[in-house]
């Protein structure tokens, strides 16, 4: 088996948010492909990972992206292991991740969330432009680039000159192999509606970090657009259930939203139960980048969706079939109603789950590393 040594710069474990799964998860998969050791920060809870060896070597001060020692640690652990491919989540050690490449002799994997320089400029950080050009240079140095979106790819390549040969999409997916059965399904509903004290209510739900900015906009549309809409359909009955820690203090006042069927249920420990028991999923982000990891998760819970198009970016609408609704960024009317309308009874398709499975994701991308070292092995 291939030996592989991944770089992770914050906590991952336990897995919580979903750039925090997306790590998790796949090393669950990709460790079960190859011989896997993620070095992290010492925060990380060891028994959480799973198919993999985990060292815990970075310290919780920001100072850690510019220590220098790290450099003779992880030597060790490639001497030591006999590792081929580094494998770098984000480019902030980019700079650690080259030297390590070009003196230990071993082949770099350069892996994207999202593009890392346009998310902070959406989000308005003055040095989103600083990160562009050393986020260019890591993707450019780097022997593969593996990108969670077609567009993302394809802005790398436009943008960053890079080679469509080494650029690859690995996605981030659910372990779901199928949507839940119909019984699954009934009993979290019913669990939802005795939590909450609900009837015959319609639930849309949304989750996210409520801190992130793209998602407290998020929650602004839905409590003061799209709900207002609602309320103006008197037959329509519904409630809002808005899922998430974090949720700023100044909006954080249930009182004003009595009698208007908003429910905040802040953090929950078990979120699939919500999304089973769901009939819509409300994803009314526009900003951000990348995939929205809560999109893909509601889908493979057999939830419908209403989204907007910056919101569905990464989930090929061909995987969804009627089960999402994509509307126009900022067309909020359209948006209400598309949750007025509803959706045809369906099961999320096989073809979602072909394509957003993790094991499926880990063999891609276990394929792809094997395809590069019998190319690289070829004759000149």
């Amino acid at each position: 088996m291939t030996n592989v040594l991944s770089i992770v710069s914050y906590p991952f474990l336990p897995a919580k948010m979903g750039g925090q799964k997306g790590i998790a998860l796949f090393y669950k998969y990709f460790g079960q492909k190859v011989n896997l050791t993620v070095a992290g920060v010492k925060e990380n809870h060891g028994h959480f990972a799973a198919n993999y060896k985990l060292v815990k070597l970075f310290g919780k001060s920001g100072l850690r992206y510019i220590n220098l020692f790290y450099f003779f640690s992880l030597q060790k652990i490639i001497k030591e292991n006999k590792i081929e491919w580094l494998l770098l989540e984000h480019p902030y050690y980019g700079w650690l991740a080259l030297l390590l490449k070009y003196f230990c002799k071993v082949k770099l994997i350069a892996k994207s969330h999202n593009i890392e320089a346009l998310r902070f400029k959406s989000v308005g950080k003055w040095w989103w432009g600083i990160l562009w050009h050393y986020e260019r240079l890591v993707f450019k140095y780097a022997d593969l680039a593996f990108f969670i979106t077609e567009e993302d790819r394809r802005f790398a390549m436009d943008n960053y000159k890079l080679s469509y040969k080494k650029c690859f999409v690995i996605t981030y997916g659910t372990e779901r192999a199928a949507a839940p059965d119909e019984g699954a399904i009934k009993t979290a509903r019913e669990t939802i509606k005795q939590l909450y004290q609900l009837n015959d209510e319609k639930i849309f739900l949304f989750n996210g970090t409520l801190s992130y900015p793209p998602n407290l906009d998020a929650v602004k549309v839905i409590t003061s657009i799209i709900n207002e809409t609602l309320l103006g359909s008197k037959t329509f009955k519904y409630k809002i259930i808005i899922c998430g820690k974090g949720l700023p203090a100044a909006i954080n006042n249930l009182e004003a939203y009595t009698g208007k069927n908003i429910i905040y249920a802040g953090f929950v420990e078990d979120i699939d139960v919500y999304f089973k028991a769901a009939d819509v999923f409300l994803n009314p982000v526009i900003e951000g980048g990348g995939i929205k990891t809560k999109l893909v998760e509601a889908l493979g819970q057999n939830l419908n969706v209403v989204t907007t198009q910056s919101g569905a970016i990464g989930v090929p609408q061909e995987t969804t079939g009627n089960k999402m609704k994509i509307i126009k960024d900022g067309d909020w009317a359209a948006f209400a109603e598309a949750l007025l309308a509803g959706f045809e009874a369906q099961q999320t398709s096989p073809v979602f789950f072909e394509h957003f499975n993790w094991g499926n994701i880990a063999e891609k991308a276990e394929v792809i590393l094997e395809a590069y070292e019998k190319e690289s092995s070829k004759p000149i």
